[in-house]
């Protein structure tokens, strides 16, 4: 029922792709064939290499994802198995940015030409990778919340191609900009 009300257009289980302004956004779904990490599957990596098939190796991508696609800490699943294969069909292109959530910190990553963003939560905070038992939404103090939750603002700045991404807590305390 959400896809037939929320996911008109997209594929399988919800991914998409469109284009804006020369950049290609891609929309994968890693949450939905669970085993203990993230998983596209065969028909979502099929679908990837045919929507990249037909584009240039200087379009830019941005890359939305639930679950990171990069293994930051796999006993909590905090990572995608099979996101190797989809990083491979990305390698070609000079410019892609990875932007996701799930693990509710700003953590970075740059390998080769992809550049890996993981956001702040705006609901719970979850402690830092290994940090604790299990991940889990961390108790803090009332007067602490507004600090360990966030929101992430990605502009794109036409005149250096380039995408400024902004991660600020919620008590207003900017966490990082960096330029993708």
């Amino acid at each position: 029922m959400y896809l037939e009300r929320y996911g008109k257009g997209t594929k399988g289980n919800g991914w998409y792709s469109y284009d804006h302004k020369g950049v290609h956004f891609i929309g994968l779904v890693n949450v939905v064939q669970l085993e203990g990490m993230g998983k596209l599957g065969a028909e979502q990596l099929a679908w990837l290499k045919q929507d990249l098939a037909g584009l240039k190796p200087s379009t830019p991508i941005v890359v939305f994802a639930h679950i990171p696609l990069w293994a930051i800490y796999p006993d909590w699943g905090w990572g995608t198995v099979d996101s190797e294969q989809a990083l491979a069909m990305l390698k070609r292109f000079g410019s892609v940015t990875v932007l996701n959530g799930h693990i509710h910190q700003v953590m970075q990553k740059v390998e080769g030409n992809v550049a890996f963003h993981t956001a702040m939560s705006t609901a719970f905070p979850q402690p830092a990778p290994g940090s604790a038992p299990s991940p889990g939404p961390m108790k803090v103090p009332a007067d602490k919340l507004r600090d360990v939750l966030g929101i992430r603002t990605v502009d794109f700045i036409a005149q250096k191609h380039e995408l400024a991404i902004v991660d600020a807590t919620l008590s207003g305390n900017s966490m990082s900009q960096v330029k993708a």
